[in-house]
């Protein structure tokens, strides 16, 4: 299981260290991918492919729409496969750098079935703004059986 937050920085290499934590779940081979609320989705190689096939899955995702193909396309068509090499760190690519605009330091945050990573002062702005909102999106998922 992926939780927790941690602070990490990129190297002159644009190399970043995977956490210690999730290392070991994680394995030597990760798919990086531009995520939603300006971040990045880390996935394990099997927990990526159950999300991309869940993506195109037919009954859901019909290439005859323009949304989900446009979403495909970005999601899917921007993802990389990176190695974690043995001190831990990972090469995260420009383009993936720019759509998180991640430069300083940076923030893990794991989600179960996926890390994100943030931008540090994006992170505390996200979380701030939700923090405030708990009550009210408990009470949605409450609604739909979520909760």
């Amino acid at each position: 299981m992926l939780i927790g937050e941690y602070s990490h920085t990129f190297d002159e290499k644009s190399r970043i260290s995977l956490p210690a934590k999730f290392r070991k779940e994680m394995g030597p081979k990760v798919v990086i991918a531009p995520g939603i609320d300006n971040c990045l989705f880390v996935f394990t190689m099997k927990g990526w492919k159950g999300f991309a096939e869940r993506l195109t899955r037919s009954d859901t995702s019909s290439v005859l729409q323009a949304d989900n193909r446009n979403f495909n396309r970005l999601i899917i068509g921007r993802a990389v496969e990176v190695e974690v090499d043995s001190m831990g760190r990972m090469l995260v690519p420009e383009h993936l750098r720019a759509h998180a605009s991640l430069s300083g330091k940076t923030i893990f945050v794991g989600v179960l079935n996926r890390v994100e990573i943030w931008d540090e002062k994006s992170w505390v702005a996200y979380r701030q703004e939700y923090e405030k909102k708990t009550d009210i999106m408990a009470e949605k998922l409450s609604g739909v059986g979520m909760i």
